[in-house]
């Protein structure tokens, strides 16, 4: 058995691809859900309903999507030039201690440095100080890679874990809210510099307009811009690219800084628009879904917006499938990953046909 490329991708296969990985996800989970003793159908339909099945449910499903979208968009920017950055949970909480030190309260008030801005000043230097926190940090390794070919995958995924630790430690010493009974976390932000509601009674706040308009801003960057073909030539093939007179190095470094960015906004609008101040549990691995998502979208900015809601919902709805037929929730990150898996396999499959060898002879 061997793989030949296809000589042509037709537009029918990309969209029924996709499609397939769903149903074939679901197919596989469903021989769990059974060997959990529960009802297949009832359990999908509980699944189903909530992540999907009411306001409150969209509700929560829209305010889990709401970093997974700028979380997918970091990593979908940075593999578009083949570097791998597995380092967004660790941006995410770099731009959210940046956000923090900058809008946070001293006293019950804002910083005597800040207290003579507007807000809207400060809530834009808190934005700043967010994305750039992010994109120093995914700068260092793009700048090991470029400059000593040092693999990014392991010093991008190493950094998160420095980051957590740093974290900790201002949560326990210099940022530690004295008003927290003890509890690790930090001082919350100015209340004027919170995020707005989109909708009464629920979580859902103006982050996800943000995160909305910045997946429709990268896919313009890459649709009608320079740098969006250079970004496609670097990654499709870097020494093609560096002959054809693209600077291969700054591409990759922009892109690293935009990718960075991203995900060190996701961290900004989590504090600013959820929590209003740093926890060590935070996030419960936006950073790595997010290379989840980027993944399940094909590094399409807008098929990363469809791919966040679809993992949130299945996330959300999973608990309440939990609680209603006995499935442990862990089954949400099971087919997660099963869908990963199934659309990898898919769009292989829509861009090489298996060919099989019978008596030395292809068939």
């Amino acid at each position: 058995m061997r793989l030949e490329a296809r000589t042509s991708v037709s537009r029918s296969a990309l969209v029924v691809a996709p499609l397939a990985a769903i149903v074939v996800t679901l197919l596989i989970c469903a021989i769990l859900v059974a060997f959990a003793g529960a009802p297949v159908g009832k359990a999908y339909l509980l699944l189903l309903e909530g992540g999907f099945g009411s306001r409150f449910a969209w509700s929560e499903t829209l305010t889990r999507a709401t970093p997974l979208i700028l979380t997918g968009l970091a990593v979908a920017v940075a593999f578009r030039t083949r570097l791998f950055n597995i380092g967004a949970e660790g941006q995410l909480y770099l731009g959210a201690l940046a956000a923090v030190a900058v809008g946070g309260q001293v006293d019950g008030a804002a910083a005597p440095w800040a207290a003579s801005l507007p807000n809207g000043v400060l809530f834009g230097l808190m934005v700043a100080a967010g994305m750039l926190a992010g994109a120093l940090l995914l700068l260092l390794p793009a700048v090991l890679k470029m400059r000593l070919g040092v693999d990014e995958v392991v010093t991008t995924l190493l950094l998160n874990f420095i980051v957590l630790l740093a974290v900790s430690a201002m949560l326990d010493g210099p940022m530690k809210d004295p008003l927290a009974m003890g509890w690790p976390q930090s001082v919350a932000l100015v209340p004027e510099l919170e995020l707005s509601r989109l909708m009464e009674r629920s979580r859902v706040h103006a982050g996800l307009l943000m995160a909305l308009a910045l997946a429709v801003l990268v896919w313009a960057i890459n649709r009608f811009t320079v740098f969006g073909l250079q970004m496609r030539a670097v990654g499709a093939n870097a020494r093609a690219a560096a002959f054809a007179g693209m600077p291969v190095a700054r591409v990759t470094l922009l892109a690293a800084a935009l990718s960075g960015a991203l995900a060190g906004l996701a961290g900004v609008v989590e504090v600013a628009g959820r929590t209003g101040y740093l926890t060590l549990d935070m996030s419960p691995g936006y950073g790595y879904t997010g290379v989840v998502i980027a993944m399940l979208a094909g590094l399409h900015p807008i098929g990363v917006v469809a791919s966040a809601v679809f993992v949130a919902g299945i996330l959300v709805g999973a608990d309440g499938m939990s609680r209603a037929v006995g499935v442990p929730n862990a089954i949400a990150d099971v087919i997660v990953a099963v869908a990963l898996l199934s659309m990898l396999v898919a769009t292989m499959l829509t861009r090489y046909r298996v060919r099989f060898d019978r008596m030395g002879k292809v068939a």
